[in-house]
């Protein structure tokens, strides 16, 4: 980048440690009104890997920006809108109260490219930012997670997503910490006419009939069960056949 009149220019990879040192200190502890980040990976045309890519450095700049932004300041960052972009304005929330989805004129609509506009920073309480501790590295394991207070929470959410929360493909026991007893609570509307109502009504009163499966069933009784018909076979007389057996096929 050209040099350009009244701007400091640092060159470094913002997800190390001294470059983010760097960059706070220029401020000399005064708070920005506005943090814009503008970075990008170089694409390599893999959606999935582009869009960690860019997470990651995202995350780099928000772990800077906590440093140097005043209470009710705004953080603009390119984003690359794709499936899972949800969590990114779930994670940028937990600092900011408004997070809008920008696609500026300039932007190719073909591209994937847009601006997450955060506004009105406002950490969580507890909440003490340390770049010794950055927003990319930490894991939920109570055994190896080194951070205390709120920060513990926070942290991991935004760096991994929240991967601690219940597997959908996993079963898990209904005892409550407490030691109380777990009481069903039934939804507040059930399904009006679900197609499965007749279904339920009848496993309920045992009369919906069970398919029984030939393996399930002693030799003798697998030979009494039912067999299903066989189709009719389809013949076609050729010409030949016809005459053969002296039938008459004119009018």
């Amino acid at each position: 980048m050209a040099p350009l009149p009244g701007v400091l220019q640092i060159q470094g990879d913002i997800t190390q440690l001294s470059t983010a040192k760097e960059i706070i200190q220029h401020f000399e502890g005064c708070p920005a009104d506005l943090v814009v980040c503008d970075g990008a990976p170089d694409v390599t045309g893999l959606h999935d890997v582009d869009e960690y890519m860019q997470a990651q450095l995202l995350l780099a700049a928000l772990n800077i920006a906590t440093h140097v932004l005043k209470p009710g300041g705004c953080f603009v960052a390119k984003i690359f809108r794709g499936r899972d972009v949800t969590l990114i304005y779930s994670q940028l929330r937990v600092f900011f109260s408004s997070v809008l989805c920008a696609k500026p004129r300039s932007s190719r609509n073909s591209s994937i490219e847009a601006f997450a506009v955060c506004q009105g920073y406002d950490p969580p309480a507890g909440f003490l930012p340390d770049l010794t501790k950055p927003l990319l590295d930490h894991s939920y394991d109570p055994d190896f997670n080194q951070l205390d207070g709120p920060t513990r929470i926070i942290v991991p959410f935004v760096t991994c997503g929240d991967l601690s929360s219940y597997d959908s493909d996993r079963s898990y026991p209904l005892d409550l910490e407490d030691g109380s007893e777990y009481k069903y609570t039934p939804p507040t509307q059930p399904p009006i006419s679900p197609p499965y109502q007749e279904a339920c009504t009848l496993k309920k009163k045992g009369r919906l009939a069970k398919e029984i499966r030939p393996q399930d069933c002693p030799i003798s009784t697998v030979d009494s069960m039912p067999q299903p018909l066989a189709a009719p076979q389809r013949h076609t007389l050729l010409p030949s056949e016809v005459e053969d057996n002296g039938m008459n096929c004119s009018p």
